[in-house]
């Protein structure tokens, strides 16, 4: 990942009122901004874009929509505008298309996407998240559907996958089954696999004078990205990758960036701050994430932030917050 920011695609906007789903009430969930989608790019953090999944998923359960993932796939269309996506339709078959959103994935969410073809032609696309811990529920079974929905809208066939793998959190219903064509297996990969006919079937949306129009602008947007991470942000994403591995060190960052602790501190403090501040913000922010998840204990976070111990995270949340964590969880657990 080039940087900790990515952007929401406004269509959703207009996805989720088709749906009838309030707006204001999954950004309220979610403690964004009321005018988040009045801004251009709509641009959210890892944690702020697994709460809005999770938001989205809270407020559909609130209403007694338990298909909501379905209901998304049912929901998108061609004329849903997205530039990745239009690309993507623009290609002859799923398995360009694929290769195509594998490399502008990061424009459109926190997402990185490995495309693999056997020796028989069978078209595996596994999807990574940037950090150990699982994702919203929603939003792996939200992009497990886009892809069977992706297939379908371009060769206009009821293709199904072969084997889809998806994180313990995601619980099938029948609905999601159905949809799938298959039960998915658990694992801690999210994935699909397509007969090497569905990989290679052509789209009829085939446009290669429109996807030849559309590179470039997502080569720019894509360059953009990545130039536009600053050094905090890639000490961030780094954070991301080790601490989950009990590695809070500045040598653990470096070694992932390729720079001296030297140089990093230099390049930090010309942007107004230090290792020590960017780790404990996102620790942070982090420690806030995990504690909306009630089946994640205490202790467990405190390992995920890459403490020692559990004492030593109590006493950096107190020193952050002036509370402890419980009581910080039933704060968030009642807004």
């Amino acid at each position: 990942m080039a940087g900790t920011r990515f952007d929401l695609e406004p269509s959703i906007k207009a996805l989720l009122r088709d749906l009838g789903v309030s707006v204001p009430r999954v950004l309220g969930r979610a403690e964004l901004p009321s005018d988040l989608f009045a801004r251009r790019p709509i641009e959210l953090s890892v944690a702020e874009y697994y709460r809005f999944w999770s938001a989205l998923d809270a407020e559909a359960v609130a209403a007694g929509r338990t298909d909501i993932a379905v209901e998304l796939g049912n929901a998108i269309s061609a004329e849903m505008f997205s530039p990745p996506m239009f690309a993507a339709l623009c290609s002859p078959n799923l398995a360009t298309a694929a290769t195509r959103l594998a490399a502008h994935k990061p424009l459109v969410g926190p997402l990185r996407i490995d495309v693999d073809t056997d020796h028989d032609g069978r078209l595996t696309i596994a999807l990574r998240w940037p950090t150990a811990e699982e994702p919203p529920p929603l939003l792996a079974a939200g992009e497990l559907v886009f892809w069977v929905a992706l297939a379908r809208i371009g060769t206009r066939e009821s293709i199904h996958p072969t084997a889809v793998t998806a994180p313990a959190s995601v619980r099938p219903n029948a609905a999601l089954r159905s949809f799938l064509g298959t039960r998915p297996t658990t694992s801690e990969t999210t994935s699909l696999t397509f007969t090497a006919l569905d990989a290679n079937r052509p789209f009829l949306t085939e446009n290669d004078q429109m996807w030849q129009v559309f590179a470039p602008d997502l080569r720019r947007r894509l360059f953009d990205l990545q130039a536009a991470a600053s050094v905090a942000d890639r000490v961030r994403a780094a954070l991301l990758e080790t601490l989950p591995g009990g590695d809070p060190s500045i040598s653990g960052v470096t070694s992932e960036l390729a720079v001296s602790p030297r140089t990093l501190q230099r390049r930090l403090r010309d942007e107004g701050t230090t290792f020590q501040t960017v780790l404990a913000d996102t620790r942070q922010n982090l420690a806030r994430h995990y504690l909306r998840q009630r089946d994640v204990r205490t202790s467990e976070i405190a390992y995920l932030l890459g403490y020692a111990d559990t004492n030593s995270f109590y006493r950096a949340f107190k020193s952050w917050t002036g509370t402890t964590p419980e009581a910080a969880r039933l704060e968030l657990a009642s807004t």
